[in-house]
């Protein structure tokens, strides 16, 4: 992946910016997108010297269309043709420390987590799609989550449905654009160690770390890692695939 320019959203922090990280440590030129400015600003600043350069920031809220084209546009300027796309942002709205029922979930609450999580794969794809068909080669990695696939404790239906929603997108769009040599997969993550878990509590994380095979949460350099194989040349053939990371809590 060297010389590629990748976008990440969600790129401030936890899953995000550990993505970003390896990409920039595997010499591609990455851009890291946020809503979350100040975050942006001092992750960037955090990379190491060796990094840095190849690294720039941009704020956005990727739910709206014309402020992804921007990014897009951006990223074409001063980083070059982007061809790798990490859809990451997403938000899991949490009450008191605790999901929420359905019967309790406002409808705005609900088209927010739908834009943020499901719309912005949307529009990001949408607005990436035609510089890759133009360079005949690319690479999206959609994060979904273990909630997309089955029912998890700590997910309310909100997040569950959008996430699920990100899989059937990445199914249908990989057949789609599979000819013009994109490649598009999911990572489903279980439990990982991140600021949002952080905000579900600290008893349904030991619950959590009970219940895994592997006896501990993952991290975001595990999500990294399978982001890695997915975008490299070497998975040229792995197209609308969800692949889990999540220490063998759910198998299927």
């Amino acid at each position: 992946m060297k010389d590629c320019t990748a976008i990440v959203t969600g790129g401030a922090r936890g899953i995000g910016f550990a993505i970003a990280q390896r990409l920039l440590e595997r010499g591609a030129k990455v851009l890291l997108v946020d809503i979350l400015e100040d975050e942006l600003s001092a992750s960037l600043k955090s990379l190491p010297e060796q990094t840095r350069p190849g690294a720039a920031a941009f704020g956005a809220d990727v739910s709206i269309e014309s402020q992804v084209q921007a990014m897009v546009n951006f990223a074409a300027e001063y980083l070059g043709s982007p061809t790798i796309l990490i859809n990451n942002a997403g938000i899991s709205p949490k009450r008191n420390g605790r999901k929420q029922a359905l019967v309790e979930i406002e409808l705005e609450e609900w088209r927010r987590v739908m834009d943020i999580n499901l719309t912005s794969t949307f529009l990001c794809c949408q607005a990436i799609l035609p510089t890759m068909f133009r360079l005949g080669w690319g690479r999206i990695v959609n994060i979904s989550s273990q909630a997309g696939k089955t029912y998890t404790d700590i997910a309310g239906t909100h997040y569950a449905a959008s996430k699920a929603g990100m899989l059937g997108l990445t199914r249908t769009l990989a057949r789609e654009v599979g000819p013009r040599g994109v490649t598009v997969n999911a990572i489903c993550p279980g439990r990982i160690e991140s600021p949002m878990v952080a905000e579900a509590g600290l008893r349904s994380r030991e619950d959590y770390i009970g219940r895994i095979p592997v006896g501990r949460l993952g991290t975001g350099h595990d999500v990294a890692s399978a982001v890695e194989y997915l975008v490299s040349a070497d998975a040229g053939f792995v197209t609308g695939h969800a692949l889990d990371v999540n220490g063998g809590l759910f198998m299927a």
